[in-house]
């Protein structure tokens, strides 16, 4: 009888400890069953910038500053159809057109003849200003990433790409660091779905017919963005 009591007294602190697991209380960990989604957006210094490949005299190409009306142009939308007033977008100088098809000639069509557009959409129109203000009005695209990506410091953006035939569209959301959604997302969506909804440029033809870009004077294209 005396070993059988000793026995019991021995389980009894498995029993208790048993009754302290099954009330349970959820706390503020518990309540994160399932983790964050995704975002798509990362600091200025982590998110892809332009990408080259193996073609490295695309980086001294240049690319200058659009206007909204010849953004609606290169999007193929109507004059009439509302303009992106957060949208700040860069796009080939006629230098650039003209000097991808002489390297296109040059290397016995070896070298690319695809060229890219930069475009942002900022959270606000006043942020959007003060990117103008630091922004030059044309730039050679080997530059974007440091002086335009990575420059808006404080900031996450996040990319999209868009293979276009000639053109490769990237578009980068902006926002301030630890905002959370998008102020901007209908624009951001329009603007994404018109480039979705764009056919491939078989070249670059098309964009020397955009407003004041006839000639490949450096001088016209500054006074555009001025």
């Amino acid at each position: 009888m005396g070993e059988k009591e000793k026995k019991d007294s021995k389980k009894q602190p498995k029993q208790s400890s048993k009754t302290h697991k099954h009330p349970h209380h959820p706390t503020t960990r518990d309540c994160k069953t399932t983790p964050d989604p995704p975002s798509y957006f990362k600091p200025s210094s982590d998110v892809k910038g332009l990408k080259f490949g193996a073609q490295f005299i695309v980086k001294s190409f240049t690319v200058r500053r659009a206007t909204p009306a010849q953004l609606l142009q290169l999007l193929t939308l109507p004059d009439a159809h509302p303009t992106f007033p957060s949208v700040f977008s860069f796009i080939p100088t006629s230098f650039t057109i003209l000097a991808h098809h002489a390297w296109h000639t040059l290397t016995l069509g070896l070298g690319t003849r695809k060229s890219k557009v930069v475009l942002f959409v900022f959270e606000s129109e006043k942020m959007k200003l003060g990117a103008e203000k630091q922004w030059p009005p044309e730039i050679p695209l080997g530059e974007v990433n440091k002086k335009l990506i990575r420059g808006l410091a404080g900031c996450e953006m996040a990319r999209f790409k868009f293979r276009k035939g000639a053109i490769t569209f990237y578009v980068y959301a902006v926002r301030r660091v630890g905002c959370a959604g998008f102020s901007r997302s209908e624009d951001l969506r329009r603007l994404l779905q018109s480039v979705v909804d764009l056919k491939d440029f078989l070249d670059h033809t098309a964009m020397l017919a955009l407003p004041h870009q006839r000639t490949i004077s450096s001088s016209a294209a500054t006074t555009l963005a001025a």
